[in-house]
């Protein structure tokens, strides 16, 4: 493999449909997409893939069934739980990106201290997008920069690219060079908008919970053999 990408995003989607081709409820396929979760990641880390986001959860995902969003807020506990000590054993930063105060008390405490916990961790940055839409977080920035303009701590002739990216929830992390979606969906699903302005997309029809370590390898594989031109022609590419 010639190029491995420096930060990778994945919309992990399926879960549902594999538990609904089952037969079984759909918290089943949610509770197999975790354990997809800590494979990914490990292999990840084993590719030395420097970041790695995963979109766990939407600002619109609220709007699914109360049951099903309790369990899904029950799971992210108990696998952060259950995942620590691997986390600290892979030298993996925990992090989160969203509006984390809207959460529920008990996954808002535990998510804090994992993070407090792997934050002088050296090796893979693994970042959650927790109540997280991309819209939302352009807004948020866009507010936070006008007061900042209106108090006069910042002049409207400043604000530039750079401004705008330092006020994002993601601000701390680089461009997504590689953007995976499972499941057969070819769209962005307002995920990380500012940061794939120009990643690689790959859309691959297996579910999430039937993603594997080769698939992610085939992913990457993918993105080593396209040529990124950022605005640039071939040819300039060559000199």
């Amino acid at each position: 493999m010639n190029t491995l990408p420096k930060h990778v995003a994945i919309i992990m989607d399926g879960n549902g449909r594999w538990a609904q081709k089952l037969g079984k409820k759909r918290v089943v396929g949610h509770s197999r997409g975790a354990k997809t979760v800590r494979e990914i990641v490990e292999e990840a880390v084993r590719h030395q893939i420097e970041y790695l986001t995963l979109f766990a959860f939407s600002t619109e995902n609220w709007n699914r069934p109360k049951d099903e969003v309790n369990i899904l807020m029950k799971l992210l506990v108990s696998s952060l739980k259950k995942e620590f000590r691997r986390l600290t054993e892979n030298n993996i930063k925990l992090c989160a990106v969203g509006d984390l105060n809207t959460l529920p008390q008990l996954v808002r405490e535990e998510l804090l201290f994992v993070i407090e916990k792997t934050k002088n961790n050296t090796g893979m940055v693994l970042t959650l997008a927790l109540n997280y839409g991309g819209k939302e977080e352009i807004v948020d920035a866009v507010k936070a920069i006008s007061i900042k303009v209106k108090n006069s701590i910042i002049s409207p002739e400043k604000v530039d690219e750079t401004t705008i990216n330092e006020h994002l929830y993601t601000r701390n992390l680089p461009p997504v060079d590689l953007l995976i979606r499972t499941s057969g969906e070819e769209r962005i699903s307002n995920f990380l908008l500012w940061h794939i302005a120009y990643a690689e997309l790959y859309f691959t029809k297996t579910l999430w919970p039937d993603f594997t370590k080769e698939d992610l390898q085939k992913a990457l594989l993918n993105y080593g053999k396209r040529e990124r031109r950022f605005g640039k022609t071939s040819e300039q590419l060559t000199f």
